[in-house]
């Protein structure tokens, strides 16, 4: 069950909203963690040990905590077990095939792939555990006793699939005492819709035209159409995610929850150091809460530091894939980082416009690595950005693109800005008396252009369900 589907829209969420209303104040966790498991197990109907792998993972994590609280001496130990256990589960199941792979390229070697499938957003709960007891064990939080507390907490079904990445620390005190305000259930409504509208009205569209390069083969396509295309999946991976993002806050706000935020206006960033502050933030600040600033982070050498922002950069290529362009992805960051650490970066801040050209150019081309697998494929589409490789099929291939998706293309760049964002809150703000009924009609258009894009079966799983 996604966000996006009529199961969900017009069933599960005015169920558990109805039924989350009714409840008494001390029940409402209880009742949070049963629609999450539902939830959860609708999407693990055809692996149900996925399910069982969770709730084990919860509890498991509920009594290492508690040991850690009650049993100082041996912090170190309980804690060790814990990430042994999460990380474990992580490695089991998304990586085992990946260095089967690689070890099966060495003589003699042809162990068997095991073929296992990846649990729905092991990678976003298992950093969010795992940021749970590091937190325990540094004393930055308690340790929740309550087993239904903390299975809200991990099992919170707005973000337990793709993030945001929520800290205890942050919604620790409204798992105990929260309240649901007219006006933020409303402002969460709307911002669940407006996601709803970035991810089926805009991510969807886009991903047409980066689906028809593919089936055309990279090998045949003209140097503007590779361009446009890559421009297309930038925007709808970027509309995807924070659509996801900004439908799971909205829906936080309407139980009671305040997520921090985890996009913004990322592709008006003038450096690639910026961009990452500005793209899926609570990732980034999980790395540099967890990895970056234990390893030393800046406070040490140059060559420490860059050694810091290497194993950085490489953990993050990782954890978005068992892929060597995954890999190859993080380390073109790396590199870019690393270079504008040097000196570039200041010389980008003094130099907005070259700084926005230069950015023009850098997101796209790493989000090739990032798109294509097989990397053989990766070079066949970074030649044909840059004109190299055999005949194209169709020199003027790229007018018909155009055509069929140049609306989506311009109405993409528009919302990459912060016109629309500021708009809406213009209208949010406004004392006019006829402001919010405007910004009603306004939502009921995207809801019902959502809904009649689903209608036409113009929807797509989110993106980053497969990490």
């Amino acid at each position: 069950m996604v966000f996006s589907s009529f199961h969900f829209l017009f069933w599960f969420l005015p169920f558990c909203l109805i039924v989350y209303a009714l409840a008494r104040k001390k029940e409402r966790n209880l009742v949070l963690l049963f629609f999450s498991i539902v939830f959860y197990a609708y999407g693990a109907m055809q692996t149900p040990f996925h399910l069982y792998l969770i709730l084990i993972s919860v509890v498991v994590n509920w009594v290492l905590g508690l040991l850690m609280e009650q049993k100082r001496p041996q912090k170190k130990l309980w804690l060790m077990i814990g990430l042994i256990w999460d990380f474990g589960c992580l490695f089991v199941f998304k990586y085992t095939d990946f260095f089967i792979k690689n070890l099966n390229h060495l003589p003699l070697v042809n162990l068997p792939l095991t073929h296992l499938v990846l649990p729905l957003g092991i990678s976003f709960f298992t950093f969010q555990i795992a940021s749970y007891l590091i937190d325990v064990y540094r004393g930055t939080v308690r340790a929740e006793y309550s087993l239904i507390d903390l299975g809200t907490y991990i099992l919170m079904f707005p973000q337990l699939i793709a993030g945001p990445i929520v800290r205890f620390s942050d919604v620790q005190k409204e798992l105990h005492d929260r309240r649901v305000r007219k006006k933020e259930f409303v402002d969460g409504l709307f911002l669940f819709i407006i996601g709803l509208g970035r991810k089926v009205m805009l991510a969807n569209m886009l991903s047409y035209l980066w689906n028809d390069l593919a089936a055309v083969g990279y090998e045949s396509i003209s140097t503007p159409a590779a361009w446009m295309g890559i421009f297309a999946y930038s925007m709808q991976l970027y509309f995807d995610f924070s659509g996801y993002s900004q439908m799971a806050i909205g829906m936080g706000l309407m139980l009671g929850f305040h997520f921090p935020q985890n996009f913004n206006h990322p592709y008006l960033s003038t450096s690639m150091t910026e961009f990452w502050r500005r793209w899926h933030m609570t990732l980034g600040g999980w790395f540099r809460e967890y990895v970056y600033i234990p390893l030393g982070g800046n406070r040490c050498s140059k060559q420490r530091m860059y050694f810091n922002m290497f194993v950085v950069w490489t953990l993050t290529g990782f954890w978005h894939g068992a892929d060597w362009n995954f890999i190859l992805w993080g380390m073109l960051l790396f590199c870019l980082l690393a270079v504008e650490k040097a000196g570039l970066g200041k010389w980008l801040s003094a130099h907005k416009g070259i700084a926005h050209l230069y950015m023009i150019f850098w997101i796209p081309v790493s989000w090739a690595l990032f798109a294509i697998t097989d990397l053989k494929q990766v070079g066949i589409f970074i030649g044909r950005l840059f004109g190299i490789g055999g005949e194209v099929l169709m020199k003027n291939d790229y007018v018909n693109y155009f055509h069929s998706y140049g609306k989506f293309l311009i109405l993409g760049l528009l919302f990459c800005t912060a016109a629309p964002q500021n708009l809406y809150r213009m209208l949010r703000r406004s004392k006019h008396p006829y402001a919010p009924y405007v910004t009603a009609a306004l939502m009921l258009a995207i809801l019902g252009g959502s809904c009649y894009c689903l209608y036409k079966g113009m929807n797509n799983p989110f993106m980053y369900f497969q990490f």
